[in-house]
């Protein structure tokens, strides 16, 4: 078998420049045209709630960019490569360098060198750029375009807050930071060792804490014996804040990594379910950026044919099947929500799949 050279030569630097100033020039284009409709569409939203332009410009629009990059990311990676390597079979380039002695594979190395550029962009963008750019954008729609203070809904919340102890409330109501029916026990060596019990319980911004009113403390000794302490008010420091109660589903996009993974271990820990939502965004950050091979592998072999339909059956192609990855991808989600699998098989089944469909086109493709 002849050895492939991976020294970059002409036609390497040729292809690398037409695929990244492509992909580059695509993406301009589609964020310029989602702005425009994404201005149509909250424009009413801006002027009812007059919201200032400078907010509108460098607090949403400047931090949506990158968003909206990462986003569209895989879908044109893949029209890219179907854009300009159907232009080069339609050409005739294609026959012409494989007649010449270069090997399809090693056609593929300046592709997948691209596509490195590509998924490194992608994942450095999702890892370190959109989370503090989402932390602006969403307090911007919070703000100007939803316009509504958050309402937690869940009921009856059992938490771990920490090894051996656990926190239970019937319900939280955002008008005054208050719990109803706190309960806290803690426990060593499988034993209720304590148990507060109130009727109520009040965040305090002063003391990082909760206030309880009217409670009960039930305290047992190794011999079991209880022992009873009331009143009518009582300051307890616990880590849980009331920024928990609070954390939206969509918090989870304004956190850079570090973060991310605390928020899961912790709510992990506290047998959360919202954990999904942080598991869904840490799988995707990784899953996404991948997806930059398996789309160019599998846009090369599609495109590297000379085919009667031309570029627009090309195009037509790359369109439905990068949509249909991104629709995947979204579909994918709903495994995690429902507990059919786990988070990281769900995410990574479309780039499994695609994978296996990028391998069999890859074999059928002209060598």
């Amino acid at each position: 078998m002849r050895r492939i050279s991976l020294k970059p030569k002409i036609l390497d630097w040729y292809i690398v420049k037409k695929f990244v100033s492509t992909y580059l020039v695509a993406l301009l284009i589609v964020v310029a045209i989602v702005i425009i409709f994404d201005i149509s569409e909250k424009i009413d939203y801006f002027v009812e709630r007059e919201a200032p332009l400078k907010a509108i410009i460098f607090d949403y629009y400047l931090n949506f960019i990158p968003y909206i990059l990462n986003m569209f990311s895989p879908l044109f990676v893949f029209i890219t490569v179907i854009f300009f390597t159907s232009k080069l079979a339609g050409n005739s380039e294609i026959i012409a360098m494989l007649s010449s002695g270069i090997s399809f594979r090693r056609l593929l190395v300046p592709y997948m060198a691209s596509a490195a550029f590509a998924a490194t962009l992608s994942l450095l963008l999702g890892m370190y750029v959109i989370p503090p750019a989402n932390y602006y954008r969403l307090e911007f729609e919070q703000k100007y375009v939803k316009a509504h203070r958050y309402f937690n809904t869940n009921h009856n919340i059992h938490y771990q807050i920490a090894p051996g102890q656990f926190v239970y409330v019937e319900s939280f109501s955002s008008w005054n930071n208050s719990v109803n029916r706190f309960t806290l026990e803690t426990v060593e060596d499988n034993k209720l060792v304590s148990k507060l019990t109130a009727a109520t319980a009040t965040w305090n911004d002063e003391t990082g804490g909760w206030t309880c009113k009217n409670y009960f403390i039930r305290s047992y000794d190794e011999h079991g014996k209880e022992t009873i302490e009331s009143g009518a008010l009582k300051d307890t420091v616990i880590a849980l804040t009331v920024e928990d109660f609070y954390r939206r589903k969509n918090v989870v996009e304004s956190l850079k990594i570090q973060d991310l993974n605390r928020l899961i271990e912790m709510q992990n820990m506290r047998g959360d379910k919202m954990v999904m939502y942080a598991q869904i965004e840490k799988h995707t950050r990784i899953a996404t950026p991948f997806s930059a091979f398996i789309l160019t592998l599998m846009g090369v072999a599609l495109s590297s044919r000379k085919r009667r339909g031309g570029l627009g059956l090309n195009i037509g192609i790359g369109v439905g099947l990068s949509f249909s990855y991104i629709l995947f991808m979204r579909f994918s989600q709903m495994f995690v929500t429902t507990g059919t699998l786990e988070p990281w098989l769900a995410i990574w089944l479309p780039n499994i799949i695609y994978a296996i469909i990028a391998l069999f086109v890859y074999r059928m493709a002209p060598k």
